[in-house]
Parts: C-alpha cells; structure tokens; sequence
C-alpha cells in the first residue's frame, strides 16, 4: 500500500482551507489537515468556523481536487475541561467528514485528565472522529508511556488516538521502543519534520522551535529512520514543518512542495 501524504496547519499556516485544499492537490498531497481552534486565545488558526462561505469555498475546493480533511487542531485539555466548549468544531468536523481530532494534555491532575479525555472521547464519537492525544515534553504528556498510560486510565475508547510527532520524540524520553509498545490501533497518523534532538532546552525553546523553526527531514539530528521504522509502515504521514525565516519569499505552494519532496525521500529511503 502506498504511504499518505497530509498538508499540515503549520506547513501551510498562511493559507485559507480553501487555498490549502487546492495547494495539498497542486503538490502531491492526498489529506489537509486545519486548525480551526486556535492553541491559545487570539492564537493564529484558519477560519471556517461560523463562516459559511469560507465553508462553501472549502468543501468546493474538496470536491474539485479530491482532497480531503483529515486532522482538525486543537483541543487543549485542563482543569476547565467542557466536552461542549468545541460542539463547533464538531459539527464542522463532521461536514469536511475529518477523521481525527488533536488534543494536547495540559491538566496535571492524572485522574482529572484521564476521566476529561474519556468523556471527549465519548463525545466525539457520534461525529466519528478519533481523539489523538499527542505528547509534547512541555505538557502533562510529555513521551510516548504518559500518553499510552492516560489512554489506559480512560479505558482503551474506542475512538481513542495517539499522535506521534517526530519532533516530540527527538525532544523527549521517548525511544523506538516506546513507539513499538503503542497498540496498532492507537496509531491513525504521524507526523515528521526535523531539529536538533535532545533533552536539555527550555519549554521557551521547545515551544519556539514547534512552532516557529522546525527543519526539513534529514537537517537535523533526531532519529527519523528510527522513528518511521518503529511505526506501521502503512500509517498516513502530516508533513508538518514551518519556519518562518525559511518561507520567506517563497509561495505557500513552493514550500509545501519542498517539505513534501524531503518527508517522501526520506521515508522512502528507509531500509
């Protein structure tokens, strides 16, 4: 089976759904994937919710290209949690029929968190949307064994997810290993870009680096053959790599098509 290819929010963070969708056909993708929910307020995100012209352009642009949404961030799990705060994103995720949510762990209450990400579960299943806990070094869960461990505690839902983002693994207590022991059917999506690898920067840098300066596959000194080697040789891969000083002066296309050629060739090169 040949491997899947999405267009991150992040690799085409300057551009409409709409204008995503038709880029992602342009340059060789199969899925898109959009952040309609900001990651913190006044956040950056893509805007589709509550515009149903943006919505119309958007699933047009799905029926021209054949291309589908497959990933919507971002759900932030706390303290506050309300399974109805993103009904929203729900409903729309259901119209672009997308396959999987992102949620991040931010509560440190274990027993808190476990019992919020089994009720979003619960509540994203009428959707049919996955629930895809990725673990960040900075948040609650912080490797690969936390989030497995939260998935445990909630009871195993069915519709329950584990992201794995090579750049989290690079930057956590996270080996090949960890990957291996992640049940096959937890793992719907992965997603690769490149840095230096390592356990000693700030959450400033960690963060920084997310969401401002990843590397191409292959720039960096985190072990993606490992990675990829450790995960289904079939699982759809996010391409999901910014830069800002990188992109500028290039097109949205352009870069999306570079970061596409380094992901494939990388990939394809596994042994």
């Amino acid at each position: 089976m040949s491997r899947l290819y999405s267009l991150a929010y992040l690799t085409s963070h300057r551009c409409t759904p709409a204008e995503a969708v038709r880029i992602a056909a342009e340059t060789g993708y199969h899925m898109v994937g959009l952040r309609l929910w900001p990651n913190a307020p006044g956040a950056p995100q893509q805007h589709l919710l509550g515009q149903p012209a943006a919505l119309r352009e958007t699933v047009a642009a799905m029926r021209d290209t054949g291309i589908r949404v497959f990933d919507l961030e971002i759900i932030r799990l706390d303290e506050t949690f309300d399974p109805h705060r993103w009904d929203a994103l729900f409903e729309i995720g259901a119209t672009l029929q997308a396959k999987a949510v992102l949620v991040a762990g931010d509560d440190r209450d274990e027993t808190r968190l476990s019992d919020h990400y089994a009720r979003l579960c619960e509540t994203l299943q009428p959707f049919g949307l996955t629930a895809d806990l990725e673990f960040m070094p900075w948040t609650a869960v912080p490797n690969a064994r936390a989030a497995l461990h939260i998935i445990n505690r909630a009871g195993n839902p069915a519709n329950a997810g584990i992201l794995v983002d090579a750049l989290h693994v690079g930057r956590s207590a996270t080996t090949p290993e960890d990957i291996r022991a992640i049940p096959r059917h937890l793992l719907h999506y992965a997603q690769i870009c490149d840095a230096q690898a390592g356990l000693a920067f700030t959450t400033e840098q960690m963060i920084h680096t997310a969401r401002c300066e990843r590397l191409m596959p292959g720039e960096g000194t985190i072990d993606l053959d490992g990675l990829f080697s450790a995960l289904p040789a079939d699982l759809p891969v996010s391409v999901e790599i910014v830069n800002f000083s990188r992109e500028t002066g290039i097109s949205p296309a352009d870069w999306a098509a570079q970061c596409l050629a380094h992901s494939r060739s990388l990939i394809q090169n596994l042994a």
